[in-house]
């Protein structure tokens, strides 16, 4: 492993047989002329690890690397070919790639251990996020009149906090219409906040015999069929309720369960699940945990490129996208892996700073600094890392 750079050895996580079963599948290489599908993998990949600002700088960094690429088994392209490789070969060979590593890697770690609350269920979060775009430069991302935008909508396994389902749609694109399109789980929960506000969609996860938490609207028109009052400081009421609006009592056809709990500022918030089992308590911490998939979607935004763009193309805006989660597929393997501790943000910016040093891996995420300092002296940059630890943590946990 000494002679080999730590990209070199991360890239090794991804199994090459599997990628190139994929690059069969969707035949991204027809007719190609000598620029592989791998080759162009790695330089988005680069471009993610290395926050290259352009088609230029991707090409430029690769080849002043050029002596240290042998392991990754390409040679570094030329701007143009790159950007017509994004242009024209299919992003869904990168989707497809996304949703293969994630089943790689959960089989390859006890994540179950990994989440916070102790209940029996499979819990997963769902949001999305709007990424703005020019409209200008990118006609066919409308979202306003004058503005361009996508949505890209997730899905995060509470095990491990990792993205599980992703969805790329336009900016306009109703949340509860993207959810649709999510497989849920018999008895799994998935928690989300009132963009889903959806009755048909209530019912529909219902039918399909999973659960989920939400926060309920404040003009919702429902009656109470029994009630329990708390004398607790945090929880007021766990109810069942049965809905009378038109459209609500038509769209869900069963009763439902409204926990009121009160905030710090002492607000009265209700959640609608349809769950019976678990405590008012247990519900209020499902929703609590609701958090992490905004973090989740901060972290992704502030240490890998998803806001701005090298290509303008559908295809390459995708590309690049579907490479942005692959790549935080790989951090949070990495996080995992580690017993040094790491925030993402830290792990990303020293990994950033040693992507092409010749050190073990696995060595370097469980002791990136050797040996510690002598005669007391502390080093700067350990110092820096521990105070962006103490921060994520106080933050949440991704």
């Amino acid at each position: 492993m000494l002679n080999m750079s730590l990209f070199s050895q991360l890239l090794q996580v991804i199994p090459r047989s599997l990628f190139n079963r994929l690059v069969q599948e969707f035949k991204t290489e027809y007719r190609s002329k000598g620029f592989k599908s791998w080759d162009q993998f790695v330089a988005m990949l680069f471009c993610q690890f290395a926050d290259a600002q352009s088609l230029r700088e991707i090409s430029y960094g690769l080849q002043s690397c050029e002596g240290k690429l042998s392991h990754l088994g390409i040679s570094a392209p030329a701007h143009s070919t790159l950007a017509n490789a994004n242009k024209v070969r299919s992003w869904e060979l990168f989707e497809s790639l996304f949703y293969t590593l994630l089943k790689h890697i959960q089989g390859n770690l006890d994540l179950r251990s990994r989440r916070a609350l102790s209940i029996p269920n499979k819990l997963y979060s769902l949001d999305s996020t709007t990424i703005d775009l020019c409209l200008s430069l990118y006609d066919w991302a409308k979202f306003r009149s004058r503005k361009g935008a996508i949505k890209l909508h997730m899905r995060l396994d509470h095990d491990g906090y990792l993205p599980d389902f992703a969805l790329v749609t336009e900016g306009k694109t109703n949340d509860s219409k993207a959810a649709w399109d999510i497989p849920f789980e018999a008895e799994s929960i998935t928690v989300f906040d009132r963009g889903y506000n959806d009755f048909s969609l209530y019912w529909h996860i219902h039918q399909k015999g999973a659960f989920f938490v939400t926060r309920m609207r404040t003009n919702c028109q429902f009656e109470v069929l029994q009630t329990e009052q708390f004398d607790h400081p945090d929880l007021i009421s766990d109810s069942i309720i049965r809905f009378t609006g038109t459209k609500s009592s038509e769209h869900y056809g069963d009763n439902i369960r409204l926990v009121k709990v009160r905030s710090l500022d002492g607000e009265t918030i209700g959640f609608l699940t349809n769950n019976r089992d678990l405590s008012a308590e247990a519900i209020s911490e499902i929703y609590r945990e609701r958090w992490n998939i905004e973090l989740f979607f901060k972290a992704i935004k502030q240490n890998l490129k998803i806001k701005t763009f090298v290509g303008t193309s559908k295809n390459a805006v995708m590309t690049q996208v579907y490479t942005a989660l692959i790549s935080i597929l790989l951090l949070k393997y990495l996080q995992l892996k580690s017993t040094f501790g790491w925030s993402l943000s830290n792990l990303v910016a020293l990994l950033r700073m040693n992507l092409f040093v010749q050190k073990n891996l696995w060595e370097w995420i469980d002791n990136p600094f050797g040996q510690p300092p002598d005669s007391g002296e502390v080093d700067a940059v350990q110092i820096s890392l521990q105070f962006g630890q103490h921060v994520s943590q106080q933050g949440g946990r991704i």
